[in-house]
């Protein structure tokens, strides 16, 4: 965009959205306190050492996994909770993989409710500026029917490992936790989802946050940073300099024409093209590109609810539709292969199903 002469240095400078990142680097603050003190191995075995039979452990893993993928990031979900499903299944000498995929598509589902679910609801949050609050109470009946949803595909679809009740005894290991962080880590995050829900700008509230949990003595701000994932603050940097560039172009107009004539007014019809643009170009610069169709829509806000959605959901249609897949892939794969039709038989039907019951819910 300088190199063509759309924009000047200050110009790029100014398109970067500062709220989103600086939202963005505070929760990475936050996780990584959280992360370093034990509290989501500690939370993930809890949950799991409850369940005594195959479908009430999926159901605890699912469960669990969207949750905490509401209040914090869900590729982080994806990194604490594969591991521990892994040893868990595998410990029980049940099959890993559709434990899971449970994982993956429940980490994507948990992740619609909150502005904090994922980078492209921070994202839609600093642009819309839809209260904290309101963005929960209009999303979370989706992740919720979504959740229910896909334990219930989960199951149907893998009869033989659920069709047997058999009597499971989770092991129990010990993990290392450092209580002092441990409870300073967590009574900065329930201040700090207070502070969201009562209305405070998140970036602020998130910043403060992470800028109180780096005074400490017990651990040094260095292995906090190594936590941070530098190369996304960069890329969405980068992104909204793009885009702002674009828009300083004709082709911004022309793609407004174009997205008039497909009538996207209509909510189905926009979380519908939303979903297609996700899995194409990834679910980060498909809200960036309908950025400008959405803020002219009559209702806005309602059109803003429906891209967060739609971009969140369409990451559960195939194994690449989003990071959060790939990292439970990954993961896993020295010890269990999950093939792209292992997932999409299971992945399309959730995907086609939780987008339309929320364009529904997103109408009335």
């Amino acid at each position: 965009m300088l190199a063509i002469g759309a924009m000047s240095i200050d110009e790029a400078w100014n398109a970067i959205h500062h709220d989103t990142i600086l939202l963005l680097f505070g929760m990475m603050i936050l996780i990584a306190n959280l992360r370093l003190s034990g509290f989501f191995a500690l939370a993930g075995q809890a949950i799991v050492r409850r369940a005594h039979h195959p479908t009430t452990l999926l159901t605890a893993i699912v469960l669990s996994t969207a949750v905490l993928s509401a209040l914090f990031v869900n590729d982080t979900m994806c990194l604490v909770m594969t591991p521990l499903v892994l040893e868990v299944t595998l410990a029980l000498n049940r099959r890993p993989l559709p434990y899971l995929i449970g994982v993956a598509v429940a980490s994507n589902i948990g992740s619609v409710t909150t502005i904090t679910g994922n980078p492209q609801n921070m994202m839609i949050g600093s642009y819309s500026q839809i209260p904290y609050a309101q963005f929960f109470l209009r999303l979370a009946p989706v992740a919720l029917f979504g959740t229910l949803l896909a334990i219930a595909v989960i199951v149907l679809l893998n009869r033989d490992e659920f069709k047997a009740q058999a009597q499971l005894e989770v092991p129990a290991h010990p993990i290392e936790i450092d209580k002092l962080l441990l409870w300073k880590s967590l009574a900065a995050a329930t201040l700090l989802f207070i502070a969201f829900f009562a209305g405070v700008p998140v970036a602020k509230a998130a910043m403060i946050a992470g800028a109180l949990l780096l005074i400490t003595r017990r651990i040094h701000p260095e292995r906090i940073y190594e936590q941070i994932d530098w190369s996304l603050l960069v890329m969405f940097s980068g992104l909204f300099v793009v885009l702002e560039g674009v828009e300083k172009t004709s082709l911004d107009e022309h793609f407004l024409q174009l997205t008039n004539r497909l009538g996207l007014q209509n909510i189905g019809i926009l979380s519908l093209v939303s979903a297609a643009l996700s899995n194409i170009i990834s679910n980060v610069p498909a809200v960036m590109v309908m950025k400008p169709v959405v803020q002219r829509l009559p209702d806005a806000i309602t059109g803003w609810l429906a891209l967060a959605m739609s971009s969140t959901l369409a990451g559960n249609l195939t194994l690449l539709g989003s990071v959060a897949n790939l990292i439970v892939v990954e993961q896993a794969r020295k010890q269990v292969t999950i093939t792209f039709w292992d997932y999409t038989r299971i992945g399309l039907p959730i995907t086609i199903l939780t987008i339309l019951f929320g364009a529904w819910w997103l109408t009335l």
